[in-house]
């Protein structure tokens, strides 16, 4: 039997299947394996017609198909379904044989299962890819973690088969041990959910602020892809813009305003809150798009519920509405600063607490092509890091500190014309609000220890002594000397 193959692929969904062109393209060899056998069958007599793509119709025929070390990469539903195929998987496995999850798995579920496929003898790597369909089959970005020994032997294909940044450099490399991988797809998403939330919030502005028509929009949203804004994003909002439906109207405005969510926003958001990290922006995306799920309560709320007419008054002038419109890219542009700034705090606080070696700028370079939240802007955060690689946070970056200054008046602007006017814009507001807080040298943080130690007794630092010295005071004069312990979140 052949045994000249280069790696397999389990699970032939949309992803999977481009992902085994793609390698096809690239000389890999690839066998081609699916649960329901038929639909090798039906892969390989038309999408892989022609093609170097072999097929097996059991794991031991796909096994033997492999060269030492064997490969073997999962493009399945997360959860279960990688459980049960890595159970099915080992049996036929030697030691140095290499199991990869390409899916969107949470990132503990990573840690658990490279402890386990290692304790087995075989190692383990779970990777993010990004980029959907056509990521896949022309060139995504992957995100690879896990046993260190099993990255030389998969890095050809992976880097062979990344998107690539104009100098050649492949949009993918070693993230770190164990869920490393998963962790930094899932932040990822994450600064996914924010980008686009921003997105809608500059959208609805000039929609229902200026009163502007989705052509008109289209016009500016092209304008914008042009400049510091430029990404896919922004590339695919022009050209939603623009698209219309069989009757020649805008399409995007016959489409309900319920958005769904697959589960990585939430999950950044709730390993934000284990490290206390405050991702606000991101959070809010999260919870916005929990909003947007309670359309028949909005529906009867927006019946009984008064508020200001959202219409703004520069919409009447030219030069005014020009002015403003510039104001809005300047506060897009600006919150998605603190977006990216936050998912890099995040990450930061989990390379301490997951002992994770992470490589900042090659992270913003794995995110420069072939994802969906490529841009021109991560060739800013690379060089920031590269300037500086311990640096704190993205806001005391020289080139972002003076953009933030460049935008700040716009942004301010326009986060105070949404509020006046009542449209909503949360992830503006939220970014502006950290903002202000991230520079504030004393918040009233100090009040709300007060309140703590007076109904808890849970003490508090003070200014004129050494941090770690904590304090109790008897506010009521009825209460004992006793404190809680001290904690700190």
């Amino acid at each position: 039997m052949d045994t000249q193959a280069d790696i397999a692929v389990i699970g032939l969904a949309v992803m999977g299947q481009n992902l085994i062109l793609n390698m096809n393209d690239h000389g890999f060899t690839v066998v081609a394996f699916n649960r329901t056998v038929a639909k090798v069958d039906e892969f390989l007599a038309n999408e892989a017609k022609g093609t170097k793509v072999v097929g097996a119709r059991s794991i031991e025929e796909m096994i033997a198909k492999l060269k030492k070390p064997r490969r073997v990469m999962l493009m399945v539903k997360a959860g279960k379904p990688v459980d049960e195929f890595i159970e099915l998987l080992l049996p036929h496995l030697e030691a140095g044989d290499i199991i990869i999850d390409g899916g969107n798995s949470l990132f503990e579920d990573t840690n658990r299962r490279a402890k386990y496929v290692e304790s087995k003898g075989m190692l383990y790597i779970g990777t993010g890819v990004s980029g959907g369909e056509e990521g896949a089959r022309h060139g995504p970005s992957i995100m690879p973690g896990g046993s260190p020994a099993a990255w030389p032997h998969v890095k050809n294909i992976f880097q062979g088969i990344a998107a690539k940044v104009e100098d050649g450099t492949p949009c993918c490399d070693w993230v770190g041990e164990n869920g490393a991988g998963h962790y930094v797809k899932m932040v990822h998403n994450g600064i996914e959910y924010g980008d686009m939330q921003l997105i809608c919030e500059a959208y609805n502005i000039l929609k229902n602020g200026l009163g502007m028509s989705a052509q008109e929009m289209h016009d500016v949203f092209a304008e914008w892809n042009q400049g510091e804004l430029d990404s896919y994003l922004i590339e695919i909002t022009r050209d939603i813009l623009a698209y219309k439906d069989t009757d020649g109207t805008p399409l995007v405005d016959k489409i309900l305003d319920t958005a769904g969510q697959k589960g990585t926003g939430k999950w950044t958001v709730q390993n934000s809150a284990d490290l206390g990290m405050p991702i606000t922006l991101i959070a809010e995306a999260v919870y916005s798009r929990c909003v947007s799920a309670l359309k028949d309560e909005r529906v009867k709320a927006a019946r009984k519920l008064k508020g200001p007419r959202p219409f703004l008054s520069v919409a009447k002038n030219d030069s005014k509405k020009k002015q403003f419109i510039a104001d809005v890219r300047d506060a897009l542009y600006a919150s998605k600063i603190i977006s990216y700034a936050q998912g890099y705090m995040l990450m930061r606080a989990a390379a301490a607490e997951y002992k994770w070696n992470l490589n900042m700028g090659g992270v913003a370079l794995m995110w420069r092509g072939g994802c969906i939240i490529r841009s021109r802007f991560l060739g800013k955060i690379k060089d920031a890091y590269d300037h500086n690689p311990k640096l704190m946070n993205l806001l005391l970056d020289d080139y972002f500190r003076g953009e933030i200054k460049r935008c700040q008046k716009g942004w301010r602007n326009v986060v105070a014309a949404a509020a006046k006017k009542g449209i909503p814009a949360p992830a503006f507001s939220t970014a502006l609000a950290f903002y202000d807080q991230y520079r504030s040298a004393v918040l009233p943080a100090n009040l709300l220890q007060a309140q703590r130690d007076y109904f808890g007794a849970h003490t508090y630092e003070l200014v004129d002594k050494p941090r770690g010295q904590f304090f109790h005071t008897n506010w009521t004069g009825k209460g004992g000397t006793t404190a809680s312990g001290s904690y700190t979140v």
